[in-house]
């Protein structure tokens, strides 16, 4: 196993962090926060050209078919640079749902006019007496038509299509189809919007079912985990650089020990979750046994760590961590809002407990 990037993936994080930077700094960022989207058709064609709507999908649907740490790299400085949009929905959720579940004549149209970016998508999921487990699932579809509500269904207003988890299956809406009313919701997280679906009688295209599902699921933990990583980094990054210029009884705050341990710890777990990120990717990518379980700790980690180092930010600013012109708050809330999303650290800690749980039986049925 070889523990460090290689040249090509150093690049491509280097690339993806410039081009963050010039394309969408704060300004840009808190531009599209407050439309009703946060979507841009201009900086989602930008996305497009350097192929990132395609990044781990096969050649032969319109993608560039690089691997899952890629994958992560990617999402790392999207998240460093708190990405406003619907990326995160359609490629990573959206399309590995397709990958996972979709024939090939269903990727065809649907997966590949993603990888083209000539569409945008999001999968609803979570329901009112339901968690991020799809076998707790109840909407259930009848003759091809759908009725019920799905809850926190993230860019749901701007998707050319919606794919609805249902209990018998994955289908297809068209999101201007007949039957289906998109509200929005309020969200912690101002950059990603989220909406609540309602179907009544909504004609729907059933895809495939839900037993491949896990898999997109766990490459959307894992790619969410990363946007943390990144989240915290850059938390970190303001924070150093506010401690090595705020003065008080004449010095930089930076020299003061207290001040000092703060940020040492959040580098500390900044450091950890990338690596269980990091690991998690590889996984994922080698199908590797613990992919699963590795993905849980990567999760559980970077939704208490993104908490933390956002604390620790916020309490090193003190009233200036507070205000609307800092952007610290605004990492602070995706870190909170991705926190719960696909489970937190107490439903990835159970997840885990299940794994190792069911692995000892097998292993006792085959003694």
């Amino acid at each position: 196993m070889q523990f460090g990037l290689s040249e090509s993936q150093e690049s491509l994080k280097n690339s993806a962090r410039e081009f963050f930077t010039g394309e969408c700094p704060s300004p840009e960022m808190r531009r599209l926060m407050e439309t009703d989207t946060a979507y841009d058709a201009a900086l989602w064609s930008k996305l497009t050209q350097q192929g990132y709507t395609g990044i781990i999908f096969p050649e032969e649907y319109g993608g560039i078919a690089l691997g899952k740490v890629e994958l992560m790299l990617l999402m790392e400085e999207a998240g460093r640079a708190l990405l406003p949009g619907p990326f995160f929905s359609t490629v990573v959720l959206a399309g590995s749902v397709l990958e996972a579940v979709g024939t090939p004549a269903h990727k065809k149209t649907f997966l590949a006019p993603i990888c083209r970016g000539e569409v945008r998508s999001t999968v609803a999921i979570v329901e009112a007496n339901a968690n991020w487990n799809p076998q707790g699932i109840q909407l259930t579809a009848n003759n091809g038509k759908l009725s019920g509500e799905k809850i926190f269904v993230s860019d749901a207003a701007v998707a050319d299509f919606i794919l609805v988890v249902a209990r018998n299956g994955v289908f297809v809406v068209d999101s201007k189809a007949r039957g289906l009313r998109i509200s929005a919701m309020s969200a912690m997280d101002l950059t990603r919007k989220l909406y609540v679906l309602e179907f009544s009688n909504t004609p729907a295209e059933e895809i495939g079912g839900i037993t491949n599902l896990p898999r997109a699921f766990d490459i959307a933990t894992a790619a969410l985990a990363a946007e943390l990583v990144g989240g915290m980094q850059r938390t970190l990054d303001i924070t150093v650089e506010y401690a090595k210029t705020r003065k008080q009884f004449g010095k930089p705050i930076g020299t003061f020990q207290a001040v000092q341990h703060q940020c040492a710890d959040m580098y500390l777990e900044t450091e950890s979750s990338r690596s269980a990120v990091y690991y998690a990717a590889w996984a994922l990518g080698e199908n590797s046994p613990d992919a699963a379980a590795a993905v849980s700790i990567a999760k559980m980690y970077a939704s208490d760590a993104a908490r933390t180092v956002g604390n620790r930010g916020i309490q090193i600013h003190g009233g200036m961590g507070f205000t609307w012109e800092n952007d610290l708050h605004l990492y602070y809330r995706r870190a909170k809002a991705s926190e719960t999303a696909f489970g937190d650290a107490t439903f990835h800690r159970e997840r885990i407990a299940s794994l190792v749980i069911d692995s000892g039986n097998v292993l006792a049925r085959s003694a």
